[in-house]
C-alpha cells in the first residue's frame, strides 16, 4: 500500500481519463516488476488518493521510480497532482 497523495481541485476527471488511457509501456513496466494489480482509490471530498498493489514475493516494484517511463509519467501527471520537485507524487 502506498501512502496517500492528492489531486489538484478541478482536475479529477482529467486524472481519471489519463489513468484510463495508461501507456502500454508503463503497464509493461508494472508487469516486469511483478505488480499483478494496481488499484487507485480517490476520496471525492478531500481528493486524497490511495494506491494499493498486489506484488509477487520476488517483486521489484521498489525499482520502478528509477525507470525512465515512470519519470515521464510523473512529468505527464504533474499538472494534476501534488508533486515533489522531481514531479514524483507527494506521499504523506
Amino acid at each position: 500500500m502506498h501512502p496517500p497523495t492528492g489531486i489538484v481541485a478541478g482536475f479529477e476527471d482529467e486524472y481519471k481519463k489519463r489513468h484510463d488511457e495508461i501507456w502500454p509501456e508503463l503497464s509493461s513496466e508494472f508487469s516486469a516488476a511483478d505488480v499483478s494489480d494496481l488499484s487507485i482509490f480517490m476520496d471525492e471530498e478531500t481528493l486524497t488518493l490511495l494506491a494499493v498493489q498486489k506484488l509477487s514475493d520476488d517483486h521489484s516494484a521498489d525499482q520502478l521510480p528509477e525507470t525512465e517511463i515512470f519519470k515521464k509519467w510523473w512529468d505527464y501527471m504533474a499538472d494534476l497532482m501534488d508533486t515533489n520537485s522531481d514531479n514524483s507524487p507527494v506521499c504523506v
